[in-house]
């Protein structure tokens, strides 16, 4: 007969100890492991963003393109766009934000359907999603800046280079380029040596993830950083924390859901697309094969960065690389 867990002492102080991270829904898991809210700015409707500080940086909102974005920016310099991935949010720039703010006005965005930002039925085609923050920088009184992604802000900032290259001063990217035929290759099923992204399905499925995940997303922040994070040790269960309670409504798993669901009509979009003609620069670690196919032939000025080692979580992984790679690019 197989034990009853529920009623071994061990499993229910360390269950409890789980839910106390982030399984349950809402803001409290960061409230609990003592993480502030950031400065008091509030959004045109009232509300006070939820995301946790970073010295030197600032909470705000705008109206963008028919929806609310919210952002922290601080440094002084040329704009610096850095924009982030799932199943994450701005916060996972916090390591590399500071010394890149040494140089540049970084700015740091909550995409459309993360975080604090809205998340509307629709939009989430990465040509709109860089429509917002092409007006986010023209609403901040920038006609150009510096651009960069990691993960589906990767797929955003080649969107934004091509569709506003007058805009774009230099883009990076990192871990992934912008959805191409190569996404209609990949296999669901393991294959030896290489992660099944199994993901890429699921998230493109309606109402099944919200009702499977809500409240219980923090599983899956631990089972991708398991399985793409190269170092572990480099997420603290106060980072873990933030981006579960970040994704732990139905509105939040649907918002990011949209990005994968969308996929078909960004391959369609590339066709369209110019070939970049600004400088590029491309990072990868456990995906740096993936970057080079979804590249090839999309920039006419590219250079390529290989972590060995790393894995998917770069800028959280290896920040000292990041920033110096960055810096020495954007200079």
């Amino acid at each position: 007969m197989t034990p009853n867990k529920s009623d071994d002492p061990e499993f229910s102080r360390r269950l409890g100890r789980r839910t106390a991270l982030g399984v349950t829904a809402g803001a409290g898991a960061a409230a609990l492991l003592g993480l502030t809210a950031g400065p008091a700015a509030a959004t045109p409707r009232g509300r006070k963003s939820r995301a946790p500080r970073v010295r030197g940086f600032a909470s705000r909102f705008a109206e963008v393109n028919g929806t609310r974005l919210h952002y922290v920016i601080g440094g002084q310099g040329d704009p610096l766009v850095l924009l982030p991935g799932w199943p994450r949010t701005w916060y996972q720039f916090h390591k590399i934000m500071p010394p890149l703010a040494r140089h540049y006005q970084v700015i740091a965005p909550d995409l459309r359907g993360m975080g604090d930002s809205d998340k509307p039925a629709g939009g989430y085609d990465k040509k709109t999603m860089a429509r917002d923050i092409y007006e986010l920088l023209r609403s901040l009184g920038h006609s150009q800046a510096y651009i960069a992604g990691e993960d589906i802000g990767s797929m955003v900032a080649h969107s934004f280079a091509a569709n506003h290259p007058e805009a774009t001063r230099k883009v990076a990217l990192w871990e992934a380029g912008h959805p191409t035929e190569v996404f209609n290759e990949m296999r669901m099923l393991p294959q030896p040596g290489r992660p099944a992204p199994w993901w890429f399905a699921f998230n493109q499925l309606d109402q099944l993830p919200e009702q499977l995940l809500e409240g219980r997303f923090r599983f899956i922040v631990d089972w991708l950083i398991g399985l793409q994070g190269g170092d572990p040790n480099a997420f603290s269960e106060e980072t873990r924390a933030v981006y579960a309670a970040a994704y732990n409504t139905p509105d939040a798993i649907r918002g990011g859901n949209g990005w994968y669901q969308t996929f078909q009509q960004d391959i369609a979009d590339l066709r369209d697309y110019p070939v970049l003609t600004m400088p590029l620069l491309g990072i990868g670690g456990q995906y740096y094969e993936l970057l080079l196919a979804q590249m090839e032939g999309l920039a006419a000025d590219a250079r390529y960065v290989e972590l060995k080692g790393a894995g998917h979580y770069l800028a959280e992984e290896r920040p000292d690389d990041i920033v110096r790679e960055l810096t020495a690019f954007f200079a």
